[in-house]
């Protein structure tokens, strides 16, 4: 049995639709598909712990990788890596970076409009919400899986971020780095915008052979058409700028831009499996009307959505059950230890404390054998003094009469 008065289906049922819906409304699925009243708390208890206890596992795992460093099972012949980052809302008006890697098997070419197009598929997913050289390093436990280190071709999608190329640093160095293909297309729109203005007619006739010259064949005209629209000496001087920018940035990523290369080789140009990974892993959880978050919750909550999103819930759940149940004996354990030490302690003798000025050698030594209990005598009642004969007490009717009782023989008195 799992931790909790939940049976364990109904324990994982509780789980897996808190991770997929507001817990309200996943109190509303489990009363009308189980018939069972679970309130939201409980649920989300259950989701959040379950959540924490994954995180757990996937970091344990993360140390045990690089502390016996096995071999990286096999990856397929043409793999897709892509890292980017999504903001979520946090409690007191914050906002956090969930970064997020997808990892998938891109398939053959089909023509599609006159056009090859490349899609991949298989797709799996990793969030957390760290920076990024965290980030880069707990990944591992999912480029590991996927077999990213002995795949054949790592295509390596990304936006350009100086981040994101030190995770292809780290997780595949070889990778083929390539462009978005919409990023670059939106620095080159940025300084079309300048010269011939946004949404014209002019622009729209401008733009379009330009985008079709990038992708089907060489940047270096693209980028000499876009610097020679600095030279009309429209925009002013903050359209200089844009437009200096848009080529310092196509420029320096020269070879990440071939993508007439990479459509003939049947690479795919886009970063859209992680794009639609921030839609469907983390938005879609994270950032729906009114949701605010604990920092603490949530890479628990990324870490379900990332199973559930990549179609391996059935997989994962026994080992999170599994989890969950060490760490419920381990509590107990602990728990146990501490009244154990507790009793121990309530049971020792009390050390007397040493008088002020005296050293330890001067208490005398007690064995065993010899030693007999001491106790202060008791005084007797023939000691006790007595009122004197002047005293108030002796004047009183109680007082006088007791005193004349004590003065009588014994033999009288009987």
């Amino acid at each position: 049995m799992l931790p909790g008065p939940l049976t364990p289906s109904i324990h994982e049922a509780a789980t897996r639709l808190g991770a997929k819906l507001p817990f309200p409304q996943a109190e509303d699925e489990l009363q009308a598909l189980w018939r069972v009243d679970v309130s939201p708390s409980t649920i989300r208890r259950h989701t959040e712990t379950a959540g924490a206890a994954y995180v757990d596992v996937q970091t344990a795992q993360v140390e045990r990788l690089e502390q016996e460093v096995p071999p990286s099972p096999p990856g397929p012949d043409l793999q897709q890596m892509s890292v980017d980052g999504a903001m979520v809302p946090l409690l007191h008006k914050e906002w956090g970076e969930v970064r997020t890697l997808a990892l998938g098997v891109v398939e053959k070419p089909v023509m599609k409009k006159g056009e090859l197009e490349v899609h991949t598929g298989q797709l799996s997913y990793f969030s957390r919400l760290c920076d990024a050289e965290t980030f880069t390093r707990l990944a591992t436990v999912e480029t590991h899986r996927r077999g990213t280190e002995t795949a054949r071709t790592v295509c390596a999608i990304a936006d350009g971020a100086d981040w994101e190329q030190g995770f292809v640093d780290v997780q595949r160095p070889d990778a083929v780095r390539i462009l978005d293909f919409g990023h670059a297309s939106e620095h080159v729109s940025d300084a079309g915008h300048v010269v011939h203005g946004e949404g014209t007619d002019a622009f729209q006739q401008w733009l379009a052979p330009e985008l079709h010259e990038l992708k089907h064949g060489q940047p270096e005209t693209v980028i000499g058409d876009v610097r020679r629209l600095g030279e009309c000496g429209i925009g002013g001087e903050a359209g200089r700028a844009t437009i200096a920018g848009a080529v310092a940035y196509l420029e320096k990523r020269i070879a990440q831009i071939r993508y007439a290369t990479f459509i003939a080789r049947g690479y795919p140009i886009g970063s859209g499996i992680v794009e639609s990974a921030h839609k469907v892993v983390v938005e879609a959880r994270c950032k729906g009307a009114g949701m605010h978050w604990a920092r603490e919750h949530v890479n628990p909550m990324c870490a379900l959505r990332t199973i559930i999103c990549s179609g391996r819930w059935d997989e994962e759940w026994p080992i999170i059950s599994q989890q969950l149940r060490d760490t419920a004996r381990e509590d107990r354990r602990e728990r146990r230890r501490q009244r154990q030490t507790k009793a121990a302690q309530a049971q020792a003798p009390a050390v007397p404390a040493l008088p002020m000025g005296q050293a330890v050698k001067d208490i005398p030594t007690l064995s065993n054998q010899g030693c007999e209990r001491q106790t202060e005598p008791q005084p007797s009642a023939s000691s006790q003094k007595r009122p004197a004969a002047n005293h108030p007490w002796r004047h009183s009717p109680v007082g006088r009469a007791r005193y004349q009782s004590s003065q009588q023989p014994a033999a009288q008195k009987t």
